[in-house]
């Protein structure tokens, strides 16, 4: 079997799997959901007084980051998940390449994402957000795929080194919510002190959601062509080390 042909069916496989968790996936919706009206309507009138125009048209960027991020991440439970019941042992002593494993699961896996984070942006649009320039929607859309490949690569390597699922939640908890409170997500980044200037400029996040809100409401803060460069590079790292990781397991 080629390694396209094993990538294109461990990716299949992950689409069907998570399609059957269907309650799952309608589950995830109502976080950002939540926290678009909540805050969106919430904080709105604050955020037009202050002088910042429209707080739906900054935040929903940020919230559609939010939606790819929750679920592309917890994809990585699925390894620990597979290893504890012999699913991967299965998968592992297949005549294919461990990278090849670990490539179609983190591209089935980031597919998802990306759908979830396509339908955030839907109902950020019922909910009153405007696009800015329709011409540059193919952009956002690979950022959305740039972020669900970087962090369901992320998810999969942490998962690789570790056996406890619940552990893996707590883990995840402790990495998820700093990156994404600290990326810009819910507030802008300019007049930040230097030292959370510094920390956003770390936070590989923070140049996803900003080239969303660069793509789609024309408010980008450090530069589209900074954002995608810099996404790029740190996702093409990711997945390396998730496929190193990952080639290591023991079964």
């Amino acid at each position: 079997m080629s390694h396209l042909s094993t990538i294109y069916i461990l990716w299949l496989r992950q689409l069907k799997r998570h399609w059957r968790s269907k309650p799952r996936m309608i589950g995830s919706l109502g976080q950002p959901l939540l926290f678009l009206l909540a805050l969106g309507f919430g904080f709105g009138p604050i955020f037009q007084k202050a002088g910042q125009g429209d707080y739906i048209e900054f935040l929903a960027p940020g919230i559609i980051a939010m939606g790819i991020i929750f679920v592309a991440i917890f994809t990585g439970i699925e390894v620990i998940w597979d290893r504890q019941f012999g699913f991967l042992k299965e998968t592992l002593v297949a005549p294919v390449s461990r990278i090849d494993i670990m490539i179609g699961r983190t591209l089935g896996g980031a597919t998802v994402a990306s759908i979830q984070g396509v339908i955030v942006l839907i109902l950020s649009i019922i909910v009153g957000f405007r696009p800015m320039d329709i011409h540059l929607l193919p952009l956002a859309l690979i950022f959305i795929l740039l972020i669900a490949l970087l962090f369901t690569a992320l998810g999969t390597a942490i998962a690789s080194v570790m056996e406890d699922m619940h552990g893996f939640q707590l883990i995840m908890n402790f990495v998820v919510m700093p990156i994404f409170f600290l990326s810009g997500a819910l507030f802008p980044l300019e007049g930040l002190p230097k030292t959370l200037d510094l920390i956003a400029r770390l936070n590989p996040l923070s140049y996803g959601v900003d080239g969303l809100r660069g793509s789609l409401a024309n408010a980008a803060h450090l530069g589209l062509t900074t954002d995608l460069l810099v996404l790029t590079s740190i996702t093409a790292f990711l997945l390396v080390i998730g496929s190193y990781l990952f080639s290591k397991i023991q079964i």
